[in-house]
C-alpha cells in the first residue's frame, strides 16, 4: 500500500509510503525518473515525484515552482517533529543519487554524491497543504511490480527504436548507393559522348582529306 496525491500540474503525481517499511521499498524500487523529497534533519515521509508517460523528468535545478513548493509541503506536513517547526529545510535529490547500505536502519538513507542534493527552507502554507492532501488515495499497489512492467517498457521501446535506426540506416545505405550508381552512369555517359564526339570529328577530317 502507498498513498498516492494528485499534483497541481496533470504532467506528475505524487507517491508516499505509510511508514519507514514502505519507505524501504520506494526506495529499493524507484524509478530512475523520480524525484525524492525529504525533511532535513527530522524523520519525515518520503515522497516521490514522479512524472507521468510521455514527461520528460526535471532535473533537480528544473523543478516547476509549484510543484516544488507541494512536494515541500508534503514532507513537512508528513513530519511529526517538522510539523510543528515554523520552518524546516527541506532536501530533495533523483532517486539515482540515494545510497542505501546494510549498516542503515529501515527506511534510512545516505546520498551518493552531495553536489546533486538541494534544500530549501520551507514555512506551512495551509492552503496548498488543504489543497494536496484532499487528494491522498491510499492504492494497494507492488512497488516491484511496477518497476518490472516500467522496465520492460523501457526495453521495448529501445528495442524499437534500435530497429526504426537499423531501418533508417539501411534506407540510407541503399540510398548512398543509388547516388553513386547515378554518378558512375553520369560519368560513363560523359566518356562515352566525348569518345563519339572525337570520332565523329576524325570522321569527317577523314572525310575532308579525301577530297584533297
Amino acid at each position: 500500500m502507498v498513498f498516492f496525491f494528485v499534483s497541481c500540474d496533470s504532467r506528475f503525481f505524487y507517491y508516499m509510503g505509510r511508514d519507514k517499511f514502505e519507505n524501504e521499498d520506494l526506495i529499493k524500487y524507484g524509478w530512475p525518473e523520480d524525484m525524492w523529497f525529504h525533511v532535513d534533519g527530522f524523520s519525515s515521509a518520503h515522497v516521490y515525484l514522479r512524472p507521468k508517460p510521455g514527461t520528460p523528468p526535471p532535473t533537480i535545478d528544473t523543478l516547476p515552482p509549484e510543484i516544488l513548493e507541494e512536494c515541500c509541503q508534503l514532507v513537512k506536513n508528513n513530519s511529526i517533529e517538522g510539523k510543528k517547526e515554523q520552518s524546516v529545510s527541506v532536501c530533495w535529490t533523483p532517486w539515482a543519487n540515494l545510497r542505501k547500505d546494510g549498516g542503515m536502519d529501515v527506511g534510512q538513507v545516505g546520498f551518493r554524491d552531495q553536489h546533486q542534493v538541494r534544500h530549501r527552507r520551507v514555512e506551512r502554507n495551509r492552503d496548498i497543504v488543504k489543497r494536496v492532501e484532499a487528494t491522498r488515495e491510499e492504492r494497494q499497489v507492488s512497488v516491484a511490480a511496477e518497476r518490472s512492467a516500467r522496465d520492460r517498457e523501457e526495453r521495448r521501446k529501445q528495442t524499437e527504436a534500435r530497429l526504426l535506426q537499423a531501418q533508417r540506416d539501411q534506407q540510407e545505405k541503399e540510398e548512398a548507393e543509388r547516388q553513386r550508381e547515378v554518378r558512375e552512369y553520369r560519368s560513363l555517359m560523359t566518356e562515352e559522348n566525348m569518345h563519339s564526339n572525337q570520332e565523329q570529328r576524325m570522321t569527317a577530317k577523314q572525310f575532308e582529306d579525301s577530297f584533297m
